[in-house]
């Protein structure tokens, strides 16, 4: 009789331990499926880029250093790699767009012009979308990482490679991010 109850209790560590590293997978899936979202909305906005650079070349030519500096930008995010890079890349690029952006008040006829006004939009749109695709991404993470510390799945998430996620976060750039662009003549 206690072979069977032996035998019971290994049969339920055994669906336990598989039900509990099926539910890492499945964490961890979404938040890989959560950074493909995210990808995706990168991938619209450096399309969208060149552009927008080449309507606003015509306006505001001697502005050389501003499109130089989103032109950088873009190039250092298109090659990041990572949650880590992408984002700190994403960031940069996202303060080089807010000063381009900027050079429409200073440019009247930019700033009328149709089709800057739709790229802009355009890039508006964009740029939500990324913010609700982190959100969700950053959702994926924490309950990731949460899954992987939690008892007893933490005694053997590190061992079948389940290992901590960074936040898609502004992290130490989060100042220069927010400061408003200036523009000056």
């Amino acid at each position: 009789m206690s072979g069977w109850i032996f035998l019971g209790l290994i049969v339920a560590l055994v669906l336990f331990a598989f039900a509990a590293y099926n539910r890492l997978v499945a964490l961890r899936q979404r938040v890989d499926q959560a950074f493909a979202d995210i990808d995706v909305q990168l991938k619209q906005r450096h399309d969208l880029i060149p552009n927008l650079i080449e309507t606003v070349k015509g306006y505001a030519a001697h502005e050389r250093g501003t499109l130089d500096d989103v032109v950088k930008a873009r190039n250092a995010a298109l090659s990041a790699q990572g949650p880590g890079q992408v984002a700190a890349a994403e960031n940069m690029l996202s303060g080089a767009l807010g000063k381009l952006i900027a050079l429409s008040e200073a440019y009247p006829d930019l700033k009328a012009n149709a089709n800057f006004q739709q790229l802009q939009s355009e890039l508006s749109d964009i740029e939500n979308k990324i913010a609700a695709s982190r959100r969700f991404f950053n959702n994926a993470v924490q309950e990731y990482n949460t899954g992987i510390q939690q008892m007893p799945a933490a005694l053997f998430a590190a061992p079948l490679g389940f290992t901590h996620k960074d936040f898609f976060d502004l992290g130490e750039t989060r100042s220069q991010v927010e400061q408003v662009p200036q523009v000056k003549f």
